[in-house]
């Protein structure tokens, strides 16, 4: 179980939930992009090749929005690091930043993570938990690997988005949430639904935005860029003063 939240725009807060523990530290900016504690600068994010150039001029178009974005594309292309840089430069960016790893939950776990739930709905409630959904309120909720979802809380999620409404588990008192949702995906979701593992209607709820990173190889211009970048990052993290690759 993966969860990750950002609060803030100066002086974030970051909390992230790896299995049973927990961990709250204070980190400044560190300069590298304004608004976005830890983020590389722009140029790291979007490179110089052609194909990232115009992604980020689509990207630039959606910030002042609040319509729900999807992101595709390969593993390691950088979909959670898009995500989190639109959120930091959107008008929630004052709200939390709440990332799923929606394939590291199981299934029967993931709803009352998502929804939260009430003391007593099942056996190990003892006390009242709100979810992801309710601590992204004014926010971003980052639904990554959202095909890995379940058929029966797709149609959750999907009610959710129509409206913004949603129940905790065991509750009947229906609430709100005004988030934004991006979600992000490694496989083709037109596969998924013709072969009856992902819901049509859920698909265009969440593309509204379509955003398909390209792969490294791809854009062989970022290349030596990217490079430079980790190896200044690794440098500093080890104090080390290894030459440059080119």
């Amino acid at each position: 179980m993966v969860l990750c939240v950002q609060r803030g725009k100066e002086g974030c807060s970051h909390l992230r939930h790896e299995g049973i523990k927990m961990a709250v530290s204070e980190k400044a900016n560190g300069g590298l992009a304004p608004r976005a504690g830890g983020l590389p600068p722009e140029e790291i994010i979007f490179g110089r090749s052609v194909a990232m150039i115009s992604i980020r001029k689509k990207v630039q178009k959606v910030l002042a929005t609040d319509v729900p974005i999807l992101i595709q594309g390969e593993n390691g292309t950088g979909k959670g690091l898009l995500a989190q840089y639109i959120h930091s430069r959107s008008a929630l960016c004052s709200g939390a930043f709440v990332k799923v790893n929606c394939a590291a939950i199981p299934g029967a776990l993931l709803e009352s993570e998502l929804f939260g739930y009430e003391k007593g709905s099942f056996t190990d409630a003892h006390t009242s938990k709100p979810g992801y959904v309710e601590m992204a309120h004014r926010g971003t909720l980052f639904l990554d690997e959202i095909a890995d979802l379940d058929l029966s809380l797709q149609a959750k999620v999907l009610q959710f988005l129509q409206d913004g409404h949603f129940s905790r588990i065991g509750d009947k008192q229906e609430r709100q949430a005004e988030t934004r949702v991006i979600c992000a995906t490694n496989r083709d979701l037109r596969t998924e639904i013709e072969a009856g593992r992902f819901r049509r209607d859920l698909f265009y709820r969440i593309n509204v935005i379509s955003i398909n990173l390209p792969s490294l190889r791809e854009r062989r211009e970022d290349v030596a860029l990217l490079a430079e970048y980790f190896l200044g990052q690794l440098n500093a993290r080890f104090e080390r003063d290894t030459p440059d690759f080119f």
